[in-house]
């Protein structure tokens, strides 16, 4: 291109350059980075590092809770720790973040690593090991276009070449981890091809710049003070070629002689200044461009320098929840997906099975103060006390359950271990001292609960065409009937004397031999039922249906398909102790 200029353009400036930044347009082109140019940047500009690993790292350093039986969990954590999972997830978010992707073999030291892994078949101790590979090492096979495939949009396995041989993976076998996802993965060519691409790519002109700026301003300091030094007829004399010669000395013997405890000399026509460097602003500048590079990394500033918010009144609370909140939703969408099979082999070699109740729950990522500690214990109290009064739970249950709560939730982190201790010391006392006092004569027991609105449920009855042949006073819901003898001072009072089960909700009609009665779901008094269980009565009914019997012999013509269950409240009574009457023990179970 010809670029023209008449008298009136500065060249110097460069107006009517179309090269020059004040006229050129914005425009964007792909940066393909080479794989020596990522690792450089890694390894060179600790701002790159820190926009690579932090986020990994943070994602990865609380991990997570597993929740069931603690036998079952402490089993599961210890393999964890074993096989070193948490470090080598991380390191594999951080080359997947790097290079574009990465991926942790399962290895089972046995079956085909090109056929997908089973994991019914995955016996106790059947993990043998997790590796760690890079994107680097494992080339993706073509892309899987069967939409019905689980696999679809995602190669179809993994190449790897080792000392060997070429090891075919099969992706159920990877616990595959993506860096920045691809506008289009069908159209993705070259080495990052089935994966996703370096988190580089995007922020490395802002990355570039922000390293610039701190070069060229530790440039500066070297150069606060600028010498200048004026010579008389100066361009008239460097025409001749013996002046360049003495120019150069003199300089040199001006420069050599200048200091601090050094007198220059000079001539009378000559002039000599200094001049400063001006760093005024220079931190705002430093700081903007700091700044650009924590927002292209997704980084708070407070995070990513490592430093407290600055500004009155200022906390980083704001842009930390944002920024935790990114970081759950890489632990929910990205990690859990991805070690969903790793766990499920996790859990079967660790315990041999793989009970229903295990799961997990990942730590919060937030440092809590004493304070805020303490406001989530007295919640807990409080909502534990609440819900005893109402008689939903027992007093045990909220024992059980806020210990965990309060143990896991960092408010009383031994107080698990410690209630264990002093449950296992009150249980070797009770059973070794001989001067405890013993409990009451044990004794059978039947325990009910008298129907308070009988009128209510007789006129349902009487709608549905029904019959009530049990006596007003008696009409009752049974909680337990044990012939086996049980001490009735271990199971103790109810928390509350009255039960209201509230409208609505299950309600069914059956027949119970020739007895009609309506059955109804009642948490309260089916924990209750398995309280007395548990304290040592017995029962006929391992599955406990709390129901009110209606009549017994009668009503026998009318179809239950014709009967619409009664679905008002059913209030009842406190909580009635006898013993097993054998005159009506047929009938008592009703």
């Amino acid at each position: 291109m010809t670029i023209y200029n008449d008298s009136l353009t500065s060249i110097i400036g460069g107006m009517g350059d179309p090269f020059r930044d004040k006229l050129a347009a914005s425009n964007y082109q792909m940066t393909h980075l080479t794989d020596m140019q990522l690792q450089s940047a890694f390894e060179t500009s600790w701002m790159v590092r820190k926009a690579v690993t932090i986020p990994a790292h943070d994602a990865t350093r609380k991990w997570r809770d597993w929740q069931g039986e603690s036998k079952d969990t402490q089993a599961i954590e210890t393999l964890e720790k074993q096989l070193g999972l948490q470090a080598k997830m991380r390191q594999a978010k951080v080359l997947a973040r790097l290079w574009g992707g990465a991926a942790i073999v399962i290895g089972d030291g046995a079956s085909d690593p090109t056929e997908p892994l089973d994991v019914e078949r995955f016996k106790k101790n059947g993990l043998k090991y997790l590796s760690v590979l890079p994107r680097r090492e494992l080339a993706a096979r073509e892309l899987d276009r069967d939409p019905a495939a689980i696999t679809f949009g995602r190669p179809k396995g993994y190449n790897f070449a080792s000392l060997d041989n070429l090891v075919d993976f099969h992706p159920s076998r990877l616990v595959l981890q993506y860096g920045s996802e691809q506008a289009d993965p069908w159209t993705a060519t070259g080495p990052n091809y089935g994966w996703g691409d370096s988190i580089v790519t995007a922020i490395w002109e802002a990355m570039r710049q922000g390293d610039s700026v701190l070069h060229n301003v530790a440039s500066l300091v070297f150069e606060a003070n600028i010498d200048v030094m004026k010579f008389p007829d100066l361009m008239a004399m460097a025409s001749q070629p013996e002046y360049e010669a003495k120019f150069l000395k003199r300089t040199t013997l001006a420069a050599t002689g200048k200091s601090i405890n050094r007198t220059l000399v000079m001539d009378a026509n000559e002039e000599y200044e200094r001049k400063s460097a001006s760093f005024g602003t220079l931190d705002k500048i430093i700081d903007q461009f700091l700044r650009v590079c924590a927002g292209a990394a997704d980084i708070p500033m407070t995070r990513f320098m490592a430093q407290s918010p600055a500004g009155l009144s200022a906390t980083g609370e704001g842009d930390m929840k944002n920024y935790y909140d990114m970081v759950e939703s890489v632990q929910e969408l990205e990690i859990g997906p991805a070690l969903h099979t790793l766990d499920e082999c996790l859990i079967r070699s660790a315990l041999g099975s793989r009970p229903e109740e295990i799961s997990y729950v990942w730590r919060p990522l937030e440092q809590m103060s004493e304070k805020d500690l303490a406001e989530i214990g007295s919640k807990h109290a409080e909502t534990a006390s609440k819900l005893i009064m109402a008689g939903t739970h027992t007093g045990e249950e909220m024992r059980i359950v806020t210990t965990t709560a309060l143990t896991d939730g960092g408010v009383f982190p031994n107080l698990a271990a410690t209630v264990a201790e002093s449950d296992s010391a009150a249980d070797f006392d009770l059973g070794s001292n001989d001067d405890v006092t013993t409990d009451a004569a044990p004794r059978t027991l039947y325990v009910s609960r008298k129907v308070l609105n009988v009128k209510a449920i007789k006129d349902w009855a009487e709608s549905q065409g029904l019959t009530v042949t049990i006596p007003d006073d008696e009409l009752h819901v049974t909680i337990i009937y044990s012939k086996a003898l049980v001490d009735w001072m271990k199971i103790g009072e109810a928390w509350n004397d009255e039960v209201t089960v509230q409208a609505g909700g299950p309600r069914i009609m059956e027949r119970f031999n020739d007895a009609l009665v309506l059955s109804f779901a009642s948490s309260c008094l089916k924990w209750r039922n398995e309280h007395m269980v548990d304290c040592g009565a017995s029962t006929d009914y391992p599955d406990y249906q709390p129901h009110v019997t209606l009549s017994y012999g009668e009503n026998q013509e009318i179809s239950l398909d014709d009967i619409e269950p009664y679905q008002g409240e059913i209030k009842l009574g406190p909580e009635i102790f006898k013993e097993i009457n054998p005159d009506w023990q047929a009938k008592a179970g009703g």
